[in-house]
């Protein structure tokens, strides 16, 4: 899969995070500093969303400081579903109960052996049908306040 990947600043995590997605068999698209260079969030993660939300870009891994930011701002993005994961436990839930698309990470929190964790949780966990009927109501809640 093409997975875009935002961050507002550059951390050393990335690099992990870059070898995993590659180890797991998915392509990095580099969005915000992943180009290089410390930059406005919102729009950054505004970019890497539309890009999942187009399709040319399967899913989508957003960092800032506590993940929160990335987080809000993917959601304004119609058809995204992003979750702030601080674990691998709340990672596969999110693909199952809510079908979430992108995968919000806190820089403060995130360690190597952490993001493979939660990597390989978000990637190995199938979302199913067990939250179907969730994500159809909440699609209709979008819906009703996107007029």
């Amino acid at each position: 899969m093409k997975i875009a990947v935002c961050a507002d600043e550059t951390y050393p995590v990335h690099a992990a995070l870059l070898r995993l997605l590659e180890i797991h068999g998915h392509t990095p698209m580099r969005f915000g500093a992943f180009t290089g260079g410390d930059v406005s969030w919102p729009e950054a993660v505004e970019a890497a969303a539309e890009a999942v939300a187009a399709g040319t870009c399967d899913e989508g891994i957003f960092l800032c400081w506590t993940g929160t930011g990335t987080c809000i701002a993917a959601n304004k993005v119609a058809s995204i579903r992003a979750a702030l994961c601080t674990d691998a436990t709340t990672a596969a839930a999110a693909r199952v109960w809510n079908h979430a698309n992108v995968l919000c990470l806190s820089h403060r929190l995130l360690t190597d052996d952490l993001a493979d964790e939660i990597l390989r949780a978000w990637f190995t966990t199938d979302p199913g049908d067990r939250g179907r009927e969730g994500v159809a109501r909440l699609a209709a809640v979008d819906r009703r306040h996107r007029r």
